[in-house]
């Protein structure tokens, strides 16, 4: 087993069939990687990314990873889409202490949840 067979398998998740289709690359190409060849960096941060295991190259989300359909904080804790958007919508009333502001707060909360 090859340290990119491994990556791409149990890393990542992915079949030869989901790594050639993500990559824009032929199973024969995906197959070689697996025997040794190099993976183009772009297309092995395209694999983490699509599985979770990166959001961004920024250092700023570098201990941040997702979890099916959850988000993992840096301290380990596992929250939801909603519990985030709950979070920012709380934060962003409570800076205002303005209620009149809570509906445009919520509002944005919401594109912020139909984005992810």
């Amino acid at each position: 087993m090859n340290k990119n067979y491994i990556f791409r398998e149990f890393e990542c998740g992915l079949s030869v069939e989901e790594t050639a289709e993500l990559c824009l690359k032929t199973a024969r190409t995906i197959k070689d990687w697996d025997r040794g060849k190099t993976i183009p960096p772009e297309c092995k941060r395209l694999m983490r990314m699509t599985k979770g295991r990166e959001l961004s190259a920024s250092d700023k989300w570098e201990n941040f990873r997702m979890h099916y359909e959850k988000l993992e904080l840096p301290t380990g804790q596992l929250v939801t889409a909603q519990q985030v958007l709950t979070g920012i919508a709380l934060l962003e009333i409570g800076s205002f202490n303005d209620l009149k502001n809570a509906a445009r707060i919520l509002k944005y909360a919401r594109a912020l949840r139909d984005m992810m």
